[in-house]
């Protein structure tokens, strides 16, 4: 009998457990995007345009509780694939080569991806960028996009930018990939490296007083909702953002935000 309650209890502990699990909507965002997803540290609390449209979905779906999780562009796509997710509102583009492991909502955020040096490197433009290391985040697209845009310029080799590898890329340019965005921008002040690729939006984040954009900006970025390919919650998710940029509950969040 003694077995026979343990075994009982351990099975109703377990569905007690999968039933708040299944309650709680999970939320892969970004913690150092200040407007779009931020932690602070001291408190625990997530803040940003990101963070509130997941509160909304949350809502909206009819589950009791979020959680939210910090990606980075490296980690996000395969803890959606481990389901350890739900989805992923982290300043994820939208690219065709993504909507093959993933599905997408309609952009929710468009930005364009720029450059950040410190102003007394004396670069103002892509042509600076000749010969250069530039700090990027692993796993973004932001290097092939810079690389793409300096060679449609003239100012590097064309090349197939199917093939692009990051890793081995020197064609005039070369790139160093770091784990996220504050390291990227010790880096600059170190420097370690010559320049910070990513979003604009993100960028400003880490624009101070000594620091400048170049003049280019370039490579138009789509932010969507990611869910996992296939899952029943994509096409929910895609009804909804819809509606709220329909209905301007997104452009709200936009200005209030200051995005």
């Amino acid at each position: 009998m003694k077995k026979l309650f343990c075994l009982v209890l351990s099975l109703v502990l377990a569905l007690s457990a999968a039933s708040a699990l299944a309650d709680t909507f999970r939320v892969g965002v970004k913690q150092d995007v200040y407007g779009f997803g931020y932690l602070d540290e001291m408190t625990g609390t997530y803040t940003g345009m990101e963070i509130e449209l997941g509160a909304l979905l949350a809502d909206a779906l009819g589950y009791d509780d979020i959680e939210y999780t910090t990606v980075t562009a490296a980690t996000r796509g395969q803890m959606l694939d481990n389901d350890e997710l739900d989805c992923v509102i982290a300043t994820f583009t939208i690219k065709e080569e993504r909507k093959l492991s993933w599905d997408f909502s309609t952009p929710y955020y468009t930005d364009a991806v720029t450059v950040l040096v410190e102003t007394d490197s004396g670069i103002v433009d892509l042509s600076g960028l000749v010969g250069k290391v530039v700090g990027v985040s692993s796993g973004s697209t932001s290097a092939k996009a810079l690389a793409t845009a300096m060679a449609e310029a003239g100012l590097i080799p064309a090349f197939d930018a199917s093939a692009f590898d990051i890793s081995t890329f020197s064609a005039g340019v070369s790139f160093k990939q770091f784990d996220d965005y504050p390291a990227i921008s010790i880096a600059l002040s170190a420097h370690d490296i010559d320049a910070f690729c990513v979003d604009k939006s993100i960028l400003a984040n880490y624009k101070t007083a000594d620091r400048s954009f170049i003049a280019d900006s370039f490579s138009p970025q789509d932010y969507g909702v990611a869910t996992k390919k296939g899952s029943d919650l994509s096409a929910k998710v895609e009804e909804l953002v819809c509606g709220w940029l329909e209905d301007g509950t997104i452009a709200g969040l936009i200005e209030e935000w200051g995005l």
